[in-house]
């Protein structure tokens, strides 16, 4: 048996201590040599200076990179792949006490000298010594801690399962190292030979309400995608404005329509996913002036559970149809009060179906050359990308105008669920009962509802509803993408255990100590090991 380097909370807490340190917020440098580091610490273990080949740094995208680890054991062909992410949303919230943020003992002892200034209920956990504070120490270093102390034991033991480690970046934004890592995992499967029999995630257990102190364990993960909208009117000067629509009058009614929409929500098994709400609404002014705003963009957030993007689009095209409607009508009206003509009614358009216009009208090498300028502004992230290209089709198609321009923007999580697979049931016993030993309560969530890489696995869509989401994305195939077809082939059930905390993405961000450091290991070393058992049993 070799040395155990994270065997012990004290190990743990410090390894741990240690990946927060290295900071890796989402596009900065750190993020990027962050898995160089982590190659670095497993290297240290006596099974990876044996088999150096099983750890490797594939590009995620340009200048960014994943890791895998890979513990194989020669006697079977079960495996468990380990999913987590280590970026981490900005610290900006910290304030002054920035420069601490990333260094969770430090800024748990300082946050006492300010603890009134805290809201209560974070005082009263800093108070209790049972938290450790920090950005990541919650979301999600301390899974990644996890992974790495039951790789380090597996190989150390030669527990009869394989195990993949797959650690990435960019989760907190796009997902891109999760969907890169898709086409890794297939070639990994294909090269060795092997048989995936979870994905498993240890992304933290959210508390449902203020003061929730029970532990969750989730079976699936809600998806999200996010419709979006260009608002094209008619230009005109302030000093006649029924010479013209502006965008923002044309938003306001779609808007409305989008806002805590009902029919965009969906239940399962007993759960319900958060109503929709609009991310962004701005028009594309780039400065004041007396002219009025004819192009407005909005971005707008709904989250899934078994509805595909060709449903979404059905329902926003319905939606967006029907403020249309009533657009109309409150224009109509205003016309005949004003005695004026007006300048005619508002339409909805797919993109797909302007892209298709704008290609008969402007020739395909026209249009072609205007996505390529769009795409080359590397301050326009794939959001500002997505409605550029919009806008700029349209301003060479104005005479579609007014008109509600529908399409999507990234990213888009598909949502997983697999509560029915009988692995799951019996995990879900298995964890429950390890928990109990410590007098922990666990319950069963359904799906995730903090979002996570778990959508890029286990994936089924019979319709082929992706391609609507293809066709309607500006910027897809360019810079963004999703490999539906390889996700089709990583069909194992999901599973995310992983350790108490708080207030992810706040100042207050913090760890259950007992949680992540003793509790959560015994749960996932007795979840494992009841899978080496059925390995055993398939040998």
């Amino acid at each position: 048996m070799g040395k155990q380097f994270w065997g012990t909370p004290d190990d743990l807490r410090a390894l741990l201590c240690e990946l927060v340190s290295w900071e890796s917020r989402t596009l900065t440098p750190a993020e990027r040599e962050f898995p160089y580091k982590v190659k670095e610490k497993l290297m240290g273990l006596d099974y990876f200076r044996e088999h150096p080949d099983y750890l490797s740094l594939p590009e995620a995208d340009p200048g960014r990179s994943f890791l895998t680890a890979f513990y194989k054991n020669p006697e079977t062909v079960e495996t468990l792949v380990l999913i987590s992410h280590f970026d981490t949303v900005q610290t900006e919230e910290y304030g002054d006490l920035e420069p601490l943020s990333c260094r969770p003992e430090e800024l748990t002892q300082k946050l006492h000298e300010r603890k009134d200034e805290l809201p209560e209920e974070a005082r009263l956990d800093l108070e209790s010594g049972k938290y450790l504070f920090g950005r990541g120490t919650m979301d999600m270093k301390m899974g990644l801690a996890l992974h790495m102390a039951l790789i380090e034991k597996a190989s150390n033991e030669q527990w009869p399962i394989n195990l993949v480690l797959l650690t990435v970046p960019d989760e907190e934004v796009n997902s891109s190292g999760m969907r890169a890592a898709v086409s890794e995992l297939v070639k990994l499967r294909d090269q060795h030979g092997l048989s995936y029999k979870m994905f498993f995630n240890s992304e933290p257990a959210f508390s449902q309400m203020p003061g929730d102190e029970k532990h969750y364990i989730y079976s699936g993960t809600l998806g999200k995608i996010m419709p979006a909208a260009l608002f094209y009117g008619k230009e005109t000067h302030v000093g006649e404005p029924l010479k013209g629509m502006t965008a923002n009058y044309i938003a306001s009614f779609l808007t409305q329509a989008m806002e805590w929409n009902g029919h965009f929500q969906e239940t399962d098994l007993g759960e319900s996913t958060p109503l929709p709400v609009s991310l962004q609404q701005k028009d594309l002014k780039l400065q004041y002036s007396t002219q009025t705003p004819y192009r407005a963009v909005a971005l707008y957030n709904i989250f899934l559970m078994k509805r595909n993007a060709a449903q979404v689009m059905s329902l926003f095209e319905e939606t967006a149809k029907q403020a249309a409607t009533l657009c109309n009508t409150a224009y109509r009206e205003l016309c005949e009060r004003e005695k004026v003509v007006g300048i005619g009614e508002v339409q909805v358009i797919l993109y797909e179906d302007l892209l298709a216009y704008a290609e008969k009208k402007r020739g395909t090498a026209f249009i072609e050359g205007i996505k390529a300028e769009v795409l080359k502004h590397p301050e326009w992230d794939e959001r500002e990308k997505s409605l550029r290209i919009a806008d700029k089709l349209m301003i060479q198609c104005h005479e579609l105008a007014p008109a509600i321009v529908l399409l999507f923007a990234p990213p888009y999580y598909p949502a997983v669920n697999s509560s029915d697979n009988p692995l799951i049931v019996e995990s879900v016993d298995v964890v429950k009962r390890a928990a109990a030993e410590f007098g922990v309560e666990v319950d069963q969530i359904h799906y995730f509802n903090g979002l996570c890489d778990l959508s890029y696995v286990n994936y089924s869509d019979s319709g082929n509803g992706w391609n609507s989401f293809e066709r309607n994305t500006p910027v897809w195939g360019e810079a963004y993408s999703i490999p539906f077809s390889d996700m089709l082939q990583l069909q194992a059930p999901v599973f995310n255990v992983g350790p108490f905390g708080k207030d992810a993405h706040q100042y207050t961000e913090r760890l259950h100590i007992d949680s992540a450091l003793i509790h959560t290991p015994y749960m996932l070393e007795s979840l494992v090991k009841s899978m080496c058992k059925q390995a055993l049993e398939t040998v």
